[in-house]
């Protein structure tokens, strides 16, 4: 009876530890994948308790879960030859277990590897102004360079690929703060010149306005009187209205044109009339005989220069009032 009860506890305790090795517990995040003596089972276990054989059957448990990996900076040259360091992060997850177990060895370092191939690659078909620019356009593309040796051969889905930094030289750095400041002053000075533009209109406006209607030119300049008065000053500065200008500029161009229309009448009135014509009485010359040759004038005295016989013609020519009054001629 005693040996019965020994071989019974014997086998139970054997049943219980049978029993331990052949349960797997599947969490629901994982998929189990059964291995029979080395031969892959076509049968995948879900979630929750698992009963396998415990001998010769061995169960490998593969996370579904989306896993993040960051890849290290790389170092590479753009199209237009710049040189920069770029870091990415990937998602990627397993959606074909047994590809994942079976086709490669480890496929997070697989991933990481062809991560960084695949970023060096598309680095270096794109410009610098589209990696900076247009980011999601390399997002997409990295992303298309990277499935096609996941998914299908490894069973992994590369869900989403985002470049997180890029450093550039000091050298780029300060060019492109100098050009971008070159374009923030540009749009200033486009503002400010579209800013003046709108403001010249609303003043043509306003001065077509108040052209119209003198009595509104009248009430802006006593609200310009109250706003300076209003701030305390000992010296009021009144402005003086342009029309009182404008109407002094007519008065005097009317004037001029007065005075020059009897200008023109006076003129054509002068050429008319017959001008008397004016005669020179000649004078008789008294005959002198030169001494040591120098000249002689009318009155017999010598004439040493030019200068003298220029002021002796001058002296001797007949004056005006030599004329009668009625304007005749005087003849010799």
């Amino acid at each position: 009876m005693g040996v019965l009860i020994t071989v019974l506890a014997v086998c139970a305790a054997v049943g219980l530890v049978l029993l331990g090795l052949s349960v797997r517990n599947v969490q629901q995040y994982e998929k189990g994948v059964v291995f029979r003596f080395g031969r892959l089972l076509p049968d995948i276990r879900g979630p929750g308790l698992r009963v396998i054989r415990p001998i010769g059957d061995r169960m490998r448990k593969v996370s579904v879960q989306t896993e993040v990996l960051g890849i290290p900076p790389q170092g590479s040259i753009t199209a237009d030859n710049v040189t920069l360091t770029v870091d990415a992060v990937v998602y990627f997850r397993v959606i074909d277990p047994v590809k994942a177990l079976v086709n490669v060895r480890d496929y997070p370092s697989a991933v990481s590897q062809i991560a960084q191939t695949s970023l060096r690659s598309v680095i270096g078909r794109a410009d610098l102004d589209t990696l900076l620019s247009d980011r999601d356009h390399i997002n997409a593309e990295l992303k298309k360079v990277m499935d096609a040796p996941t998914e299908e051969p490894w069973g992994l889905r590369i869900e989403r690929v985002e470049i997180k930094d890029i450093a550039l030289p000091e050298s780029m750095m300060r060019s492109m703060s100098k050009q971008a400041e070159a374009e923030r002053e540009r749009r200033a000075r486009v503002i400010a010149a579209d800013g003046e533009f709108q403001a010249s209109q609303r003043l043509t406006d306003a001065a077509a306005t108040m052209a119209d209607t003198p009595g509104a030119l009248q009430l802006r300049l006593l609200q310009t009187v109250v706003d300076v008065s209003a701030e305390k000053n000992s010296t009021l500065v009144m402005p003086f209205p342009v029309e009182m200008l404008r109407f002094f500029d007519h008065q005097s161009r009317e004037t001029d044109d007065e005075a020059e229309a009897n200008g023109r009448l006076v003129r054509r009135s002068g050429s008319r009339s017959a001008q008397p014509e004016l005669t020179v009485p000649v004078k008789p010359v008294v005959p002198a005989l030169p001494l040591s040759g120098e000249r002689v004038g009318s009155g017999g005295e010598r004439i040493g220069s030019r200068a003298a016989v220029a002021r002796e013609r001058r002296d001797n020519w007949p004056a005006r009032a030599d004329s009668d009054p009625d304007g005749s001629r005087v003849h010799g």
